[in-house]
């Protein structure tokens, strides 16, 4: 099956390219963690995120969000020293920081989803040089996510959220999934 450029032969790669990626997601739960996983990304490829994902879900409990928004410098010191995860401090404490940021939405699905006006954008870039690394509507999610108290969202960082979330559809025209997804 022809895939995106992007995606390599590692079998979870495949996976998450065939079930999940640009797949509009509205449970605020998968958003949520979907958002820290992005953050966790940066400076660093999807893969390697990827791989350490069931290591997160089990340390930072389910990344259920009442649980994280309370997590104790002393448990994000702990976690500093757990290989099965990337050991940033900066990136534990905005998951700390984005989780009580996140509690303080009132409706963070209605929120995400307005900067792509509630439906999925669909685009259809034939390749690797056509995909943005960036669009306006990151850079407006970017800017209202910071002034909410989020951190780790820069512009691209929400690009990439924004695919992966479906909020704009980035398989490519000659991809398999972009023409299942577009019916």
């Amino acid at each position: 099956m022809p895939r995106c450029f992007w995606c390599n032969d590692d079998p979870l790669y495949i996976a998450y390219h065939d079930q999940e990626w640009g797949v509009p997601l509205r449970d605020p739960q998968r958003l949520f963690e979907l958002l820290l996983l992005e953050g966790f990304q940066a400076g660093l490829s999807w893969i390697t995120v990827l791989k350490k994902r069931a290591r997160y879900r089990e340390v930072l409990w389910g990344f259920e969000v009442q649980r994280l928004a309370q997590m104790s410098d002393e448990e994000i010191e702990h976690l500093m020293q757990d290989p099965g995860i990337i050991r940033n401090r900066l990136k534990l404490k905005a998951a700390r920081q984005n989780a009580q940021a996140w509690l303080k939405l009132e409706d963070p699905v209605e929120l995400l989803w307005s900067f792509v006006g509630g439906v999925p954008k669909i685009n259809h870039f034939s390749g690797r040089g056509e995909v943005p690394a960036v669009t306006a509507q990151a850079e407006a999610m970017s800017k209202a996510l910071k002034k909410l108290g989020f951190t780790f969202v820069g512009p691209t960082i929400c690009y990439a959220y924004m695919q992966a979330a479906g909020m704009v559809m980035d398989h490519t025209t000659d991809c398999d999934r972009y023409h299942t997804l577009r019916s």
